[in-house]
């Protein structure tokens, strides 16, 4: 069985820890804090087995196999090549790194040491991706024509949102979430990509609108906010009607309507745990198998996101400090 060390102890660790903890396949074993009382906290709250007061005691366990990485991403890089260098595999949170610098470093030393290393971006895993895919192919709505996609909710006040040494913006938080619904359903190859944003006092991304152009005339509207709040959805617009996608994170029901928008078929997605387990099984599956990475998340989409958040990012002007960017 599968041994993961957790390394943060923050909300979205917890999130982990409690599904971990309703499956049979996967053991959680350890988790790290910088903060020993927290990691006690957290090991006996979600019955993990080993807490450690530092990241680096946690990585000299040669029991952990797996380590998901939940830092802000302004860490990922750091701790997700350290996790490497001590030999393990890891399951990385979004955004992946701040850079495409970064990930294309942490990809190369996946390689040579022959670890995987895969992008924790739930919805990429989940089995709703299919069910929409399968009625786009079937062809009840005709062809895509145009995408809008919007994840915005008020958490401008927390502070990996707004401090530039913690990679802050809306963009590497929660655009990331629209423009890999984009990629997922229109591809990550546009021609163009074009955005313009609202800046804060600091000068991270307070809001964005993104626009990108696909060759055969197909375009995605990419809308993220941090400062207002949005409904979470992706409509994908077609010749003969639309899909509704309901939450973009965590996407449970897809609406079918036809040109008249009357509504022709609504499809659930089947009952879960959190929706975490997906990206935990593709590891597991992944490294039973000796792969260096998921399918449903490879490399080079990983790396094509970044890309497209690297140009984002210098169109808004947005810019981190150097040790941040760093690799």
């Amino acid at each position: 069985m599968l041994n993961i060390g957790i390394l943060g102890s923050g909300g979205i660790a917890a999130t982990m820890a409690k599904t971990i903890g309703q499956m049979d396949s996967v053991n959680g074993y350890a988790v790290a804090s910088r903060d020993l009382a927290k990691a006690l906290a957290f090991s006996k709250k979600w019955n993990i087995q080993k807490a450690y007061g530092s990241y680096e005691e946690m990585l000299q366990d040669p029991n952990v196999d797996l380590v998901y990485v939940a830092t802000p991403h302004s860490h990922h890089y750091t701790y997700a090549r350290l996790s490497l260098e001590h030999g393990k595999h890891v399951l990385c949170e979004k955004a992946f790194t701040v850079n495409a610098k970064q990930a294309e470093a942490l990809f190369a030393l996946a390689e040579e040491k022959k670890l995987l290393i895969t992008e924790a971006l739930w919805p990429r895993y989940m089995p709703m991706r299919h069910i929409i895919e399968d009625v786009m192919k079937s062809g009840i709505v005709g062809q895509p024509t145009m995408l809008t996609a919007n994840f915005s909710c008020r958490i401008c006040d927390v502070p990996r949102m707004k401090e530039p040494e913690l990679a802050g913006g809306a963009l590497l938080d929660l655009g990331v979430y629209p423009l890999n619904f984009a990629a997922m359903y229109f591809g990550s190859d546009p021609i163009s990509v074009s955005g313009a944003a609202t800046l804060t006092e600091k000068g991270m991304d307070a809001q964005e609108t993104v626009l990108l152009r696909y060759a055969d005339g197909r375009m995605a509207l990419v809308i993220a906010s941090m400062i207002g709040l949005g409904q979470n959805k992706g409509i994908i617009s077609c010749e003969k009607g639309m899909l509704e996608i309901d939450n973009l994170t965590n996407p449970r029901v897809l609406k079918v309507y036809d040109d008249s928008w009357r509504l022709i078929a609504t499809h659930n997605a089947p009952a879960c745990i959190s929706g975490y387990e997906y990206e935990v099984e593709a590891c597991a599956h992944a490294i039973a198998n000796g792969e260096l990475e998921c399918p449903q998340m490879s490399h080079e989409e990983t790396l094509r996101i970044m890309r497209i958040m690297d140009e984002l990012r210098r169109q808004f002007g947005v810019k981190h400090p150097a040790q941040i960017e760093a690799v």
